[in-house]
């Protein structure tokens, strides 16, 4: 069996087996193009992500992933759920109770939450081209009417508030972003198009005072991002 999907919370889930497993979990949390549903998910359906998954499954790891609600920007029910698919895989599946994050734009909000409320679960994280802060995001977002308006009502589907309020919801939500964490943390930032730039910008910003110092690659060196990946997770799993 290559991959199992199933409902959680009218959520669908998808766990990727690899065929000689090691044991080690991976949970991957999309970015806001993501998607799973009852055959396939977004990661199965682009061509890079799905190279990653494959080499991901080489090297023996069990990756599982979710819905979360589409759109979730963080969202405390997206939180909750990742949470429940967690255990789910924990009780279900042979796989070490520490596992790795990998996380996409969007879904660094939710990652940023999970390291606060799973510190003991989680062996390391990284977070590709992530959005750390929504506050600072939306106000690179005013910038373009069309987008700004789109995420205004994506916010609050997601937020449960009127769009007349979302920005002072995200503004009493967001206090300092601490990425000090009990395990360790990688950033990966591809440097292409604008907001990109703008965004390695605002890390500088956000992570001045932690260790952390991103990595920037070019985007025709994406092919390499599966080999990074690997070896950053395998360097954190001598201690089981």
């Amino acid at each position: 069996m290559e991959n199992r999907n199933f409902l959680m919370d009218t959520q669908w889930n998808i766990i990727h087996y690899p065929e000689k497993p090691t044991g080690f979990g991976i949970l991957i949390i999309g970015d806001e193009r993501h998607f799973v549903d009852e055959n396939k998910c977004f990661w199965t359906q682009n061509e890079g992500k799905l190279a990653m998954i494959n080499e991901l499954k080489e090297k023996g790891y069990t990756i599982f992933s979710s819905n979360l609600y589409g759109r979730n920007w963080g969202s405390e029910s997206a939180v909750e759920l990742a949470q429940r698919l967690y255990h789910h895989v924990i009780r279900n599946e042979i796989i070490n109770n520490k596992i790795h994050i990998l996380a996409e734009g969007m879904g660094a909000l939710v990652a940023l939450r999970l390291m606060e409320k799973m510190k003991e679960s989680i062996r390391s994280i990284i977070l590709l081209n992530p959005i750390l802060s929504l506050k600072h995001h939306l106000e690179l977002e005013k910038e373009h009417k069309f987008f700004y308006k789109k995420l205004m009502r994506e916010l609050a589907a997601a937020y449960h508030v009127d769009q007349k309020e979302v920005e002072s919801k995200i503004n009493n939500l967001e206090g300092p972003i601490h990425l000090e964490a009990n395990c360790p943390i990688k950033i990966i930032q591809v440097l292409s198009g604008g907001k990109s730039y703008s965004q390695s910008k605002l890390y500088q910003q956000i992570i001045s005072t932690s260790e952390i110092n991103p990595t920037f690659i070019l985007p025709e060196k994406k092919p390499q991002l599966g080999k990074i990946v690997i070896k950053f997770f395998n360097s954190h799993e001598n201690v089981l």
